[in-house]
């Protein structure tokens, strides 16, 4: 009996330091990216866990002025935001006559956009590049998000087309006999249901439209469209590079993820309860 309350003991001891480690992985990062959004190009030098030699606070307001802050993450929220909207929009609808309807050649249909989680996006380069050149679309955001909405729709869909699968049809069954069309079935029976698939997504969605660089860097050229990525590399200049106002930068430009992060991580953790219950 001793041994075997022993065992349980050394067994939690261990799992208190696999936490303790997994918090200390996860947070030392941001903490060394805080400290060192207050050091000077010296003080990095002498090492990312000292403490600054002296706060230099001044490297905010050189942050807000070098990259014009406040701009491009109000860029990037406006394109991430649209990207995700227009993302759900057209891959919900999509995904439940994908898995509800009983037609064949939905079978294809989906392979298709299954296919497309498999494109690298660097194979697309050139001709996206031609593409806008021919539209006229450089430095539009309209062109920039149909893009990301592109590139995010096949991951949505097969995220949305699988939940709706392991959702009863008796609901659909029901919702009918009160005269549920499909629209409304989707709207006012699945969606409601469907909130932790779509918070992953969201959050999934969101930082690839806050944070995309590639796409960006060849489709914006006009400085005041920058978005939070492309306006990272005016820290970097022919000879030198100041790294404080760009450690600054990102921590600024971190706020809004982390904010839409507490906003939805308890859909997306009951969803993972729920499938585990499921399971």
């Amino acid at each position: 009996m001793k041994n075997k309350k022993g065992m349980n003991k050394l067994g939690a001891g261990i799992l208190y330091l696999v936490a303790i480690f997994l918090a200390a992985a996860t947070f030392l990062p941001l903490i060394i990216t805080l400290l060192s959004s207050f050091k000077t190009n010296e003080d990095l030098l002498l090492g990312m866990f000292s403490l600054p030699e002296t706060w230099k606070f001044s490297n905010y307001p050189d942050a807000i002025r070098t990259a014009d802050a406040i701009r491009s993450i109000g860029n990037s929220l406006f394109v991430a935001i649209a990207t995700l909207i227009l993302t759900v929009v057209v891959a919900l609808p999509a995904a439940y006559v994908l898995a509800r309807k009983p037609y064949t050649y939905l079978k294809g249909i989906y392979f298709l956009f299954m296919a497309g989680v498999m494109v690298p996006v660097h194979t697309t380069l050139v001709s996206i590049s031609k593409i806008s050149s021919t539209l006229g679309a450089r430095n539009s955001y309209a062109f920039l998000i149909i893009i990301y909405v592109a590139f995010n729709l096949s991951q949505a869909i097969f995220l949305f087309t699988g939940y709706i699968r392991g959702l009863s049809r008796e609901l659909d069954e029901a919702a009918k006999i009160d005269g549920c069309g499909d629209l409304r079935l989707l709207v006012s029976i699945l969606v409601p249901i469907c909130k932790p698939i779509l918070a992953t997504e969201a959050i999934l969605v969101f930082i690839y439209g806050y944070s995309e660089l590639i796409f960006s860097l060849i489709l914006i050229s006009d400085s005041t469209k920058y978005t939070v990525s492309r306006a990272m590399l005016n820290f970097t200049s022919n000879f030198t590079t100041s790294y404080g106002p760009q450690f600054a930068f990102v921590i600024m430009s971190m706020i809004p993820m982390l904010i839409i992060y507490l906003v939805l991580h308890e859909k997306v953790e009951s969803g993972i309860l729920a499938g585990a219950v499921k399971g």
